[in-house]
């Protein structure tokens, strides 16, 4: 819905990117918007109109001319309020808060920022008081429920008393007409957000190596909201959280549930760490951090008066020595590692640093466990113990980070309010080595390094990076998913690094000036142990990498230094005092959560203006911006290689088929607003796409052809209905209800197989007659007894089949002959292996398993429908090992979606299509890659022959589109 997201991994979902232009109907006829009544607008603010790699498409106004106000004025694109009016001096009424003059003096200017009730529509969100400025943020609410990224803010002057507004920014969506009863509860909601997630993990990790039902996720409802899509999409926001059923990795997501029809049109991680999952320095996937409650409860430390402080002593790990702001504690009669000296606002609120005690990463994030202790010394001077856990530097470098703030720009601690800043070190992935740091959203964890990578907080660049995602989150909030989140990146990097440099006395023209965690390492030179670098002219626009939420969060890392870099190079122009001014500023007077790169740039060059910087310097703002291609319209250079069927898809969750000449998927309306329906068209883009399900208000998902029949998933607030329909016309027929399915479903003839899951995600195989619906055959779906991946050719059906004998579970691919009943155990795989996606063609059967746990490789496998002459196109070690994540197959040819072991984290690194091509003898592949575009590619679907359908994210946004051969190499 206008928004991509946390799906599973490569290939297993259809995602909408939705950066650049947005297409919207001209017209209300039956025709689908990739047909000729097709017209184009741009999304709000440009680009990035949310999350930047996803854009909400925002609703359309009628065209309103802004009343002129002096200094610089900027519509909002697709609504009545203008995006940015800066270089004013307007009186602000008398009010008894910051947040009412706000509110009343938008109230009496209605001609200019068409919000019609201020008071009732913005609620105050946070004031940010430095000197005699108010920066004041307000969250849009329409009828009483907020508005993601909805936020307006006022910026003031306060001298004698008096009030003077000198500018206003931010997204106030005029354009919304939604209604704001939901159809479903809060118990529905939590259930269907935690089987999207839940569904997302098993297809990433091949469903499993889970022996019981009880996979450990929970659900937390904050309510509604309403997405800012189109004319808005009523929601429920549930954060689930919890463990990986397949290898116990910590989890959180925040799904968004379409509160009528209860289908997760939103869903996305919350993570934010100092690298991205995959980068060098990170040995395994990195913990999913909340902000409020988990496992351990939530986030309270130990409550207490702190002694009077005094000053310690402690050698950090690069060997110097340096003082610490330390406390007696007299209860133990030992010296801990707490500063009460710092925080001056806020009686009581200190800097301190715990230790972890190797608790593992998932049982610290957003929770505070029993039993954490603060880290102590007998004496003043802190041993080698704080040193090798990282303790040491910890604390150090959070007094260093937390002074920077305060002298730089008169902050009062991370939230501007004096807040506690408390770190934890020695954290790990469970019980091994973690090498990564994060924020969640109330302290800092640092993993303990391993025999290459000393403790995370041993780099003031990484301290620097994680506090400063909470002076982000207490500021603009900027999304941590996509374009908005890549700038939270970017922002984090940029002041993580200008602290470190300047605490070194590097000058900026030094080369290793912008590299980050270059003093990690123990071996390696600084510029092979950095995880990135913003001085990597490389960096921009034309190298961003369009990617599905399940990719990075939407690219964060990934793009990351595009803004990061151009925030460098204003550094490296303008000098670090002033840039760093600049930069601040527009985090925290002119930034909001949903900003993407366009109007990142457009708020550091009004926030450049404001502070006087003209001539030669604001040229070179505007020119650092330039150089990374952030320009306005960037977005459209972006190119590919093949053919487009079907133009920015506005779903979320959803795949692709194809078979007999024609392609189906599910898409809605140009803003993305309406529930979503399926389309079919000719695979050859000879014929106008056709409407094939009923708007009836459900959302019609996953379809599935065979070119005479198409099938799919109709989600509504009662269940799911597998629903049928012929291309050549005719009624849409319901062959099956149920409370939950998962995204495989096939037809070939008569047969529809399809997959579905129980109660506590226990999965299950079921096929049925479209002649004799009503004759359904179910296998799995029980405690002891999985059935996935089902595929369906020539009147057979193959599947993954995992069940209890004799207290041992025995994974086998499975095949049946729907006429007979007769069953062939195709292979039994081994103890420690897990089974994935399957394709099925007339001769062969093809799938996926993981024999080698966490090599990051998978196989790809065919053999006869026999179980004979077993051959692994794509083996699972060796020098061409593939990361497959899924798989379709024709007589020709078996097409899979995969990425390249350890290919960095480039373009290379991203799912990409390759193509194997067997022999005629049985022995021996070929294989090609499909296409050479930049970014991911998902959801691909065997259409014949050679030719392939899929979903290309390369320019920013989900494209159907095909090739009738493979490209080849690519370059």
């Amino acid at each position: 819905m206008g928004l991509p997201g946390g799906g599973p991994a490569a290939g297993t979902a259809a995602r909408r990117w939705g950066v650049g232009e947005t297409v919207r109907h001209s017209g209300t006829g039956s025709g689908h918007p990739g047909a000729a009544k097709r017209t184009r607008r741009k999304p709000l603010f440009g680009a990035a109109a949310l999350l930047g790699a996803v854009a909400l498409v925002v609703p359309a106004a009628p065209a309103r001319a802004v009343p002129a106000a002096p200094g610089v004025a900027a519509a909002g694109e697709g609504t009545a309020t203008p995006a940015l009016v800066d270089g004013i001096r307007e009186p602000a009424p008398a009010a008894r808060t910051a947040a009412d003059a706000a509110r009343a003096y938008l109230a009496r200017r209605t001609d200019r920022y068409r919000i019609a009730d201020p008071a009732r529509d913005l609620r105050p969100a946070g004031t940010l008081t430095s000197g005699g400025r108010e920066t004041v943020r307000l969250q849009q609410t329409y009828h009483g429920v907020p508005v993601l990224g909805g936020q307006y803010i006022v910026r003031m002057e306060r001298e004698d008393g008096r009030r003077t507004v000198t500018g206003t920014s931010g997204r106030y969506f005029t354009g919304l007409h939604t209604g704001t009863t939901a159809g479903i509860g809060d118990d529905l909601a939590v259930e269907r957000a935690v089987d999207a997630v839940r569904q997302d993990l098993t297809a990433r990790a091949f469903g499993a190596r889970t022996d019981d039902g009880n996979t450990p996720l929970t659900g937390t409802s904050h309510g509604l909201a309403v997405l800012p899509t189109g004319t808005g999409v009523l929601t429920r926001h549930i954060t689930v959280r919890g463990t990986d059923p397949a290898h116990g990795e910590p989890v959180l997501r925040e799904v968004y549930i379409d509160a009528r029809a209860g289908y997760p049109v939103l869903r996305y991680s919350a993570v934010r760490t100092f690298a991205a999952p995959g980068t060098r320095p990170v040995r395994a996937t990195t913990p999913a951090p909340g902000t409020t409650t988990a496992r351990g409860g939530a986030v309270r430390p130990p409550a207490g008066e702190p002694a009077p402080g005094t000053t310690g002593s402690g050698v950090r790990l690069d060997g110097t020595t340096v003082p610490l702001g330390i406390t007696h504690d007299d209860t133990r009669d030992t010296y801990v590692l707490r500063d009460g000296t710092r925080i001056r606002s806020t009686p009581g609120n200190v800097l301190a640093t715990w230790d972890a005690s190797g608790r593992w990463a998932s049982d610290l994030s957003g929770a505070w466990p029993d039993g954490l202790e603060q880290v102590a010394s007998p004496t003043p001077e802190f041993g080698a113990e704080a040193t090798a856990s990282g303790a040491v530097d910890a604390h150090w470098a959070a007094g260093q980070v937390y002074d920077y703030y305060r002298t730089a720009f008169g902050r009062d601690s991370l939230d501007g309010h004096g807040m506690t800043v408390n770190s934890l070190v020695g954290a790990t992935d469970y019980g091994q080595p973690y090498v990564n740091a994060f924020w969640d959203g109330r302290k800092m964890v640092y993993g303990t390094g391993d025999a290459e990578y000393r403790p995370l907080s041993a780099a003031l660049d990484v301290v620097g990076h994680e506090m400063t995602h909470a002076v982000i989150e207490h500021s603009a909030d900027l999304v941590y998913a996509g374009q908005s989140g890549a700038m939270n990146e970017a922002l984090a990097d940029y002041f993580g690094n200008a602290i470190e440099s300047d605490a070194r006395h590097l000058p900026m023209d030094d080369p290793d000036s912008g590299l980050l965690g270059e003093t990690l390492c123990r071996t390696k030179d600084p510029r092979t142990c950095a995880v990135r670098d913003l001085n990597d002219a490389r960096t921009t626009a034309g190298s961003f990498l369009g990617v599905g939420f399940g990719t990075d969060n939407g690219g964060v890392h990934l793009n990351s230094t595009i803004f990061g870099g151009a925030l460098w190079d204003i550094r490296q122009d303008l000098g670090p005092r002033l840039a760093d001014a600049v930069v601040y500023k527009a985090l925290t007077e002119y930034l909001t959560p949903l900003d993407g790169f366009t109007q990142g740039r457009d708020t550091v060059l009004a926030a450049a203006r404001q502070l006087r910087v003209g001539g030669k310097n604001l040229a070179a703002v505007r020119r650092a911006f330039t150089a990374h291609g952030i320009v306005p319209h960037w977005e459209k250079a972006l190119g590919i290689d093949s053919e487009v069927l079907l133009s920015r898809v506005e779903t979320y969750d959803t795949h692709l088929g194809a078979g007999g000449g024609w392609w189906v998927a599910s898409d809605s309306d140009a803003s993305g607003s309406q529930p979503y329906s399926v389309w079919a068209g000719r695979t050859d883009g000879r014929k106008r796409p056709r409407l094939i399900s009923p708007d009836d208000g459900r959302y019609h998902v996953n379809p599935a052809t065979d070119g005479t029949t198409v099938v799919w998933q109709a989600h509504g607030a009662d269940g799911v209905d597998i629903l049928a329909r012929s291309l050549a016309g005719g009624p849409v027929r319901t062959l099956w209800h149920g409370r939950s399915v998962g995204t495989t479903l096939g037809v070939d003839g008569d047969i529809v197989t399809f997959a579905y899951n129980n109660y506590g995600g226990r999965a299950g195989v079921a096929y049925l007659s479209l002649k004799d619906p009503s004759d359904v055959v179910t296998i799995g779906g029980g405690t002891y007894h999985r059935a996935t991946f089902p595929s369906v050719s020539g009147g057979r059906i193959v599947y993954q089949d995992r069940q209890r004998v004799s207290a041992v579970y025995e994974a086998t691919t499975r095949l049946i002959d729907v006429a007979t009943g007769e069953q062939t155990v195709v292979q039994q795989a081994g103890p420690e292996t897990s089974l994935g996606p399957t394709a099925l063609t007339g001769d062969h059967v093809y799938w996926l398993l993981d024999a080698v746990d966490q090599n990051g490789a998978t196989t790809l496998r065919r053999a006869g429908l026999d179980g004979s002459d077993v051959t692994d196109l794509s083996p699972e070690t060796g020098p061409h090992a593939l990361n497959i994540a899924d798989l379709t197959a024709s007589a020709r040819a078996v097409t899979v979606v995969a990425r390249t072991p350890s290919s960095g984290t480039g373009n290379a690194a991203l799912a990409k299509l390759w193509q194997f091509a067997p022999h005629h003898e049985g022995r021996g592949t070929h294989r090609a890659r499909v296409s050479c575009n930049r970014g991911e590619q998902l959801s691909a679907a065997a259409a014949g022959g050679t030719r392939v359908v899929w979903l290309d994210a390369t320019t920013g946004h989900g494209d159907v589109v095909t090739r009738a051969r493979p490209h080849g190499r690519c370059a």
